[in-house]
């Protein structure tokens, strides 16, 4: 199984692509700046040149897009996203409900979101990925860890 392991800061999405089967990573990167001029997408893969895209990111949903754009294109390690089996997210904080991970759903959401308070710099962006995810490749099953 590949699984996608994303985690998403205010202005940042930094993931990477693991094959669990051999435990390796097959690919990594990092969004940067976004919803800030100059943001841009920096993709590796083990032994491949980098691959950079410059362009505006203005939310998580644009910057998921070209995190699976770039997994699946030119520079990507997976033909298509049915080849990555689940997507875990980093959350902060799940407060006393959920401390070990859990497939999302909206009770989960709603944890998160009330969790703000407790994590007011993470756990609004962790939601954002999360839901990101969502839109951008629906029905895929995604985890908070």
């Amino acid at each position: 199984m590949k699984i996608l392991v994303i985690n998403c800061g205010s202005s940042s999405l930094k993931y990477q692509l693991i094959d669990m089967e051999g435990e390796t990573v097959m690919a990594k990167g990092l969004c940067e700046r976004i919803g800030i001029p100059g943001s841009r997408l920096k993709h590796e893969v083990p032994g491949k040149e980098d691959y950079v895209v410059e362009t505006d990111l203005p939310d998580h949903s644009v910057a998921v897009k070209l995190v699976f754009d770039a997994l699946t294109g030119e520079y990507g390690v997976v033909k298509s996203v049915d080849e990555i089996g689940a997507i875990g997210h980093r959350v902060l904080h799940g407060s006393n409900r959920f401390t070990e991970s859990i497939i999302v759903n909206d009770e989960v959401k709603k944890v998160i979101r009330e969790c703000f308070d407790l994590g007011p710099l993470h756990n609004p962006a962790n939601l954002m990925g999360i839901e990101a995810c969502e839109k951008v490749v629906p029905g895929k099953k995604n985890v908070a860890v």
